[in-house]
């Protein structure tokens, strides 16, 4: 066993994955968590990290730091993605990472990752319990973060792959800014989204698709919906099968709501609350076209994704 720690830092939350990983490449948890820490707040519109978000962040990247030391993790990855691609003060942040698990006694550099690399670790993360438990391919992957989202279509390995820059934060903050949104602002929205549609379908083939698998917390939440949860559960999530219409029906629903009604959902995490609109409308457009493509498509989420492609990753 070689016990692994992983960070995935998005626009939206920072996430850590100390797991231990056997000969036959098999990840058993030790500690898995996530925090909202908006680290990409107003990336879009200035190119720089807010200093208040980046602090927050780093606040709790030290915090993991201590918990690798405390489990004894033997190796460490730290992936960054979409907003540290797109800041012109990210070297800032990369140092405020490296002193952090250097003060655990680390030598840990933040990884800026392409959106083509973040899909490859997304599709390597998601598709293994997928065919364990025989859920068909071919497999088009969709890691609907903050500021991106890709598209990741294979089966056994990538076949190919595009990140675009449209994901819930990015998308809430260029233009759903009414509560709930205007049908004025859902259309422009709406353009800019199946703009990054035709874009990601330049390179990955839509059609003959036997499986969508949605990933991140956005499209996880958007199933804690179309299931009637009262509280969040990873457990009935992971590889729950619904069908895109369930999944398009709950993304309307959670897009015309209100941020009070979404707040008052058991399962909603208070970090989506505002952004959980543009996310369902991301979904429900990039469902719609997959349909058109793949009218047979089912759809599964999954629990496991970026993170754990980035543990297994660390293992080598």
């Amino acid at each position: 066993m070689t016990r692994v720690g992983a960070i995935d830092c998005g626009t939206n939350s920072i996430r850590l994955l100390i797991a231990d990983v056997d000969q036959l490449g098999r990840l058993v948890d030790v500690v898995r968590r996530t925090e909202v820490v908006r680290l990409g707040y107003g990336v879009d519109r200035t190119g720089v990290i807010d200093p208040v978000a980046m602090e927050r962040t780093l606040v709790q990247t030290r915090e993991y730091a201590a918990q690798c030391r405390e489990h004894a993790v033997e190796r460490v990855r730290f992936v960054a993605t979409s907003a540290s691609r797109d800041a012109s003060n990210a070297a800032e942040f990369v140092l405020g990472v490296e002193s952090a698990f250097a003060a655990a006694g680390f030598d840990v550099s933040p990884e800026v990752v392409s959106g083509e690399a973040e899909a490859n670790l997304s599709f390597t993360g998601a598709t293994g319990d997928l065919v364990a438990a025989d859920i068909p391919g071919p497999y088009l992957v969709i890691d609907l973060g903050g500021g991106s989202t890709e598209f990741v279509r294979g089966t056994g390995q990538v076949e190919s792959a595009r990140s675009v820059d449209i994901g819930c934060v990015r998308i809430s903050e260029r233009h759903l800014t009414s509560d709930p949104a205007t049908d004025e602002q859902i259309a422009a929205a709406r353009a800019d989204i199946t703009a990054a549609i035709d874009r990601a379908e330049e390179v990955v083939d839509l059609s003959g698709i036997a499986t969508v698998v949605g990933l991140a917390g956005s499209i996880t939440t958007i199933t804690a919906h179309a299931l009637g949860l009262t509280a969040y559960a990873p457990d009935l999530i992971h590889l729950a099968h619904l069908t895109p219409a369930a999944h398009r029906e709950s993304a309307q629903g959670l897009l015309h709501a209100t941020t009070e009604e979404r707040a008052e959902l058991g399962y909603m995490h208070p970090g989506r609350v505002d952004v959980i609109g543009a996310g369902a409308l991301v979904w429900h457009e990039i469902l719609g076209r997959v349909l058109e493509r793949s009218p047979d498509a089912q759809v599964v989420t999954s629990e496991h994704d970026i993170l754990d492609g980035i543990a297994l990753s660390c293992a080598g």
